[in-house]
């Protein structure tokens, strides 16, 4: 075996994995378009500044995982560590803030430096949707029933169980988040050293903590819902009863909080099982500010994202490998002859290849390795008769086709 790996947290997409994966983009694109978003691609990395200023410098994703380097000019660049961020600065970059909503799907590689584990990298890729420049109850709606339909197209909503929270808009957290100063501050002594800098400069960060002395704290922390405005309540009674119209089931989790700043309302994820310990697969919520962070107007906003490796593990069937016909020259047969069928069978849409050398026997053993669904015999005899054997790998029966019935419609020939 080589000694060179791919680097640790990285990996490679080949054979099934790689049929697992393109499965669910694909299957997220197609839902995506039927709701009416339309697909952008960002930079892989960008000013350090974009998810710095965005995300909080008391998430874990800016204080511990960013892959930021300088380059040759000194310019602070990032990696992109998550998709939210970019599509604002996007927003605002090319002058889109006048033509809203905009209704935004995006697919790509990922990267932050954490511990990887089962179904978790340092590049990593995601799927995501952000509907940007509407601010009523019913998008946050929407874009909750798109996210679940992109997982019962992929046969894995059973599975899943959605929690709900809210966190209310900046009166209802400023309250709330007095409170947790309050409270936090009577045991200092046992927060972690993580956590006593979240308590100075965001304390909504500690309920998301992963150290096992904070969480026994945040069991009894005050909870948002005591300090929501009556029109923050009004927002988080709409979204449930609009939820209900569009049949989707949730549970309320107080302790959805979400790892990154800028979420405001509306919180949620898709949570499973089945990896093991629970595991969120898809999630996401509202955030009315990042637009205005990113030096454009108040844009409201919600979205979500998904790990498409965790989902692809999720996929009870995998996708099978394609199956090709593969032309089997025999004897020594005309090459542009040959070649012109070869072109002619992929045109009709038709997986064709070709095997290049070797004895008939051999070269039957390898479309079989090849898992071909038929082998067409092309030989001078053939050509010079407009007859060709076909041979039907899965019954082993053999028939004869015309040269007219190849040319004209193959897909029925290989059917």
């Amino acid at each position: 075996m080589s000694s060179i790996q791919p680097v640790r947290g990285t990996h490679d997409l080949i054979g099934e994995e790689q049929r697992r994966h393109t499965l669910v983009v694909e299957t997220a694109r197609r839902i995506a378009g039927v709701y009416g978003f339309d697909e952008w691609s960002t930079p892989i990395f960008e000013e350090t500044r974009v998810f710095s200023r965005s995300l909080g410098d008391t998430s874990d994703v800016v204080s511990k995982e960013m892959y930021s380097f300088n380059d040759r000019d000194g310019e602070s660049l990032t990696l992109r560590p998550e998709g939210t961020a970019a599509i604002c600065r996007a927003l605002v970059s090319n002058a889109l803030t006048q033509a809203l909503p905009q209704k935004v799907f995006y697919t790509g590689p990922m990267f932050r430096h954490e511990r990887p584990q089962k179904g978790r990298y340092r590049q990593f890729h995601q799927i995501g949707a952000e509907l940007l420049g509407a601010a009523e109850p019913l998008a946050d709606a929407e874009v909750i029933a798109m996210g679940y339909a992109v997982l019962s197209a992929l046969g894995v909503a059973e599975h899943v169980t959605l929690e709900l929270n809210t966190l209310g808009d900046a009166e209802s957290r400023d309250a709330w988040r007095a409170a947790l100063v309050a409270y936090f501050s009577d045991y200092r002594d046992r927060l972690s050293e993580d956590s006593l800098v979240r308590l100075e400069k965001n304390p909504l960060r500690i309920l998301d903590s992963k150290n096992e002395g904070d969480r026994a704290l945040v069991a009894d922390a005050p909870r948002m819902a005591e300090f929501l405005t009556p029109q923050a309540q009004d927002f988080w009674d709409e979204l449930r009863a609009k939820l209900d119209v569009f049949g989707i089931r949730y549970k309320v989790s107080p302790g959805i909080v979400r790892g990154l700043d800028y979420y405001n309302h509306t919180t949620f994820e898709f949570v499973t099982t089945r990896l093991g310990a629970q595991g969120t697969v898809l999630a996401g919520g509202r955030y009315d500010g990042l637009v205005k962070q990113m030096g454009g107007p108040d844009v409201p906003a919600i979205g979500w994202a998904a790990g498409v490796e965790r989902l692809a593990m999720l996929l009870e069937t995998p996708p099978q490998a394609p199956r090709s016909v593969v032309i089997v020259p025999v004897g020594t047969p005309d090459e542009q002859a040959l070649c012109g069928i070869l072109q002619a069978l992929r045109g009709q849409g038709v997986r064709t290849e070709i095997g290049y050398k070797g004895a008939l026997r051999k070269r039957m053993e390898r479309a079989a390795k090849q898992n071909a669904s038929h082998v067409l015999f092309v030989g001078e005899d053939e050509l010079a008769r407009g007859l060709f054997r076909v041979k039907d790998m899965e019954s082993g029966q053999e028939c004869e086709v015309s040269h007219q019935a190849l040319m004209m419609d193959a897909g029925s020939v290989f059917a």
